[in-house]
């Protein structure tokens, strides 16, 4: 099982997502996953014993969700909810690359209550 190791503000190791993680059917767990990290994890997927991942905050009632699951005829299925958006997409592909750039870009979009606000400053 993958996992990260983070040190607190007194240097102390720490385990766990700060924002979010990737469960595997298989029981892999990877937290706050990268593109390359989910590209991982989608390719070890297959149509026996490891169909699916899904990606979601790390907190009792999360918002929001993806997962990528095997389909039958080839191909995965990729579902996007947040209900904080009123969001709901179910899609198919392909290429694992696309897939994983694809939910990189949607999970940087999701709001995460303990992440630093960014600011646009005009020049």
């Amino acid at each position: 099982m993958l996992t990260a190791t983070r040190a607190d503000d007194e240097g102390k190791a720490t385990m766990g997502a700060q924002y979010y993680g990737a469960d595997s059917e298989n029981g892999d767990r990877i937290d706050d996953p990268s593109e390359d990290a989910l590209f991982m994890m989608i390719s070890d997927l297959n149509d026996s014993d490891n169909t699916f991942v899904v990606v979601q905050p790390d907190e009792d009632d999360p918002v929001w969700f993806a997962s990528v699951a095997v389909l039958d005829e080839g191909g995965y299925e990729i579902v996007r909810r947040d209900t904080t958006r009123n969001e709901h997409e179910v899609t198919t592909a392909t290429s694992i690359n696309d897939i994983a750039r694809d939910l990189t870009i949607w999970m940087a979009a999701r709001n995460f209550p303990a992440r630093p606000n960014r600011q646009v400053s005009e020049f």
